[in-house]
């Protein structure tokens, strides 16, 4: 199989496209990409698939992971990640500036296609977005993966240690019997939302005694000094791993399931279903343990995230 470059050359046209919408083509990632367990398929030899993402680490990480797939499948990856903000991302798959990229179920559900309330089981969620989106949409979801970026609580690892504290319904009982541990980080939003704080605390039934709000990034940094015992966090945010923080796990399902999927529009993957076939077994491979630990490569130790990307490609076999 002859090399080839993630990042290819862009025609003018599509140029013309991204940048009447402010998407710009990222430079070329310099890697050769040789196969591994997946294969170059004859139907896919090149062709071009741009590969969007949002603009943060989590959704640049699993768009360099699909470029290199689809590298090592034989065709044509155009890189289009960090594309700032969920809406622009998604206006750019259904506009055809993109042609794949990882998206989450419970967004589908509640943000794109409006609904109030979330399914609470993952499976149930999927096939209720995966439904509606293709019908009202066009949008194609594959198989979802184990990673997903929801809510939930953390704690030290010490302190859910000397607790056994494992899911929120431990945290409940110990606080009930602990009240004055009951000091809980949180974002300002999720303090006073029906689907933040007011309602898990409603679900659950724990005590709070203290409640500290702070932006998104310090919640992390507070739990983990001990400003508070519990802090609101992100389930694949790599903080937590960096901070040897302990994700509880919710129990009682209240908050909405977010899935990552590879989502694509049903005309290009009827014209290419072998991507499916492709990013199969990545999605197989992907769980909430993996991308936390890429997520710390480059959020806690300053990897890039390309770099990232392929070590663990390399590392699973996919890719040489």
């Amino acid at each position: 199989m002859r090399r080839r470059k993630i990042g290819a050359i862009v025609g003018a046209a599509l140029m013309a496209s991204v940048s009447a919408c402010g998407l710009d083509v990222n430079a070329a990632v310099p890697f050769d990409v040789e196969p591994g367990s997946i294969q170059p398929i004859p139907e896919l030899e090149g062709v071009d698939v741009t590969v969007g993402s949002k603009d943060f680490t989590e959704q640049i990480v699993l768009g360099y992971i699909a470029e290199l797939a689809i590298e090592a499948a034989g065709a044509n990856a155009i890189d289009l990640t960090n594309i700032n903000g969920s809406n622009s991302a998604r206006y750019a798959l259904i506009d055809g500036q993109i042609d794949l990229q990882w998206e989450y179920t419970g967004t589908g559900w509640l943000s794109y296609l409006g609904h109030d309330k979330p399914i609470p089981e993952e499976m149930a969620q999927y096939e209720a977005v995966r439904k509606e989106d293709l019908e009202l949409n066009g949008v194609a979801w594959l198989p979802y993966s184990e990673v997903n970026n929801t809510y939930a609580f953390a704690t030290t690892e010490a302190f859910a240690q000397k607790h056994d504290l494992k899911t929120t319904s431990d945290m409940t009982e110990f606080l009930k019997q602990n009240p004055n541990e009951a000091v809980f980080c949180v974002e300002t939003e999720f303090a006073s939302r029906p689907d933040g704080m007011p309602g898990v605390q409603k679900t659950y039934g724990f005590p709070v005694t203290t409640t500290k709000t702070f932006g998104t990034g310090a919640i992390y940094a507070a739990t983990a000094s001990g400003t508070c015992n519990f802090g609101e966090v992100f389930t694949t945010d790599g903080r937590i791993a960096g901070l040897n923080l302990r994700v509880l796990e919710d129990d009682k399902k209240f908050f909405p399931q977010y899935n990552a999927s590879v989502t694509m529009r049903a005309d290009f993957l009827e014209q290419h279903p072998q991507l499916a076939e492709v990013m199969a077994p990545i999605t197989e491979a992907l769980d909430n343990d993996e991308i936390i630990e890429m997520n710390k490569e480059v959020d806690v130790d300053g990897r890039d995230p390309a770099h990232v990307a392929r070590d663990w490609m390399v590392e699973k076999g996919f890719i040489s």
